[in-house]
């Protein structure tokens, strides 16, 4: 009787040690696909807003922070990338907001959404009480699966006139001693040619003060600006404006010439400014304020801003991949 008393006891034994160690592999099991787990909306957004009946483009991305929480950064139709502290997604429902981006705001922006498939489609309430429509579809990865085979250079401005280009309103630009100016704010001028992969070289030249930038496929800036920030930022002479920070500011003083050499390869940019790689093969997530629209997907026009002061190009080459 003793020895099956022993025998019964190391067997509940036994059986309460084998239900602990599947009890604990279900435990974790459920948390590693918990971990796992990525809510749909999860990702990069190309989104469109209807104001006024005109189409505006922007940008969202969707961050997992942690296990519940979901984080985020916007691109509106202007200024630079911002954060979302938290976003709501619940039923293929999102919501956020975000603080006012100019002085003259006062109230936040929000955002309403709702997730069909691959697209979204929702509502804006802007800082004076307006509501917009959007729309917003996932941003293409633009993986390149080879390496580029460069064509021959085409020389897109050719020193006399503006033949290949167009200004986006009421034109101020003018071409005086081979070179192209624009003597003060108004319109930005884009190529009719659009372009995918490239090289580009350009040369330009602004005064004290003044601003510009060179827009990649018209949705990605390189920023043109005088600097005397201490470190680099992401909103400074040669940055990809509110997303890459070069890795110092390899600035002249205003009012000489000076240089742009930008390979775009799909979202793989590499940026040298006067002879020196400040960006390197780095990745651009998404549009930058002020982008022609936010059809990441298609090839697009080189666009340089003329809106924020004087600013002269010149030397204006592409060279495309095939």
């Amino acid at each position: 009787m003793k020895k099956i008393a022993i025998i019964c006891t190391q067997f509940f034994q036994f059986i309460i040690i084998l239900f602990l160690v599947i009890n604990i592999t279900v435990a974790k099991a459920n948390s590693i696909s918990s971990i796992k787990a990525q809510p749909a909306i999860v990702g990069r957004w190309d989104m469109t807003i209807n104001i006024d009946g005109k189409e505006y483009p922007s940008w969202l991305e969707v961050q997992k922070s942690g296990y519940n929480i979901l984080i985020g950064q916007f691109v509106g139709t202007g200024g630079s990338a911002r954060p979302i502290s938290k976003i709501y997604f619940n039923d293929n429902k999102i919501s956020f907001s975000l603080p006012p981006q100019w002085q003259k705001d006062t109230n936040n922006i929000a955002f309403e959404g709702t997730l069909q498939a691959d697209s979204l489609v929702g509502t804006m309430t802007s800082s004076d009480g307006k509501i917009y429509n959007w729309s917003a579809v996932r941003a293409p990865l633009l993986k390149r699966n080879a390496a580029p085979v460069w064509q021959k250079p085409i020389t897109l401005f050719n020193g006399k006139d503006l033949n290949g280009w167009h200004a986006t309103g009421e034109n101020q630009w003018m071409v005086k001693d081979g070179i192209l100016q624009s003597p003060h704010s108004g319109s930005n001028l884009v190529t009719d040619q659009t372009f995918s992969d490239f090289k580009l070289h350009i040369e330009f030249r602004y005064p004290e003060g003044s601003n510009s930038g060179v827009y990649l496929r018209g949705r990605y800036e390189v920023q043109i600006e005088a600097d005397n920030e201490d470190e680099p930022i992401r909103n400074v002479f040669s940055s990809i404006y509110g997303f890459l920070e070069p890795t110092e500011i390899n600035a002249k003083k205003p009012g000489e010439w000076q240089s742009y050499d930008i390979t775009l390869i799909g979202r793989m940019v590499t940026v040298v400014a006067n002879g020196k790689t400040v960006i390197c093969n780095r990745e651009i997530p998404g549009i930058t304020g002020g982008a022609l629209n936010s059809r990441e997907g298609e090839p697009g026009p080189l666009y340089i801003q003329g809106d924020h002061g004087p600013i002269e190009y010149r030397n204006i080459v592409i060279t495309l991949a095939k």
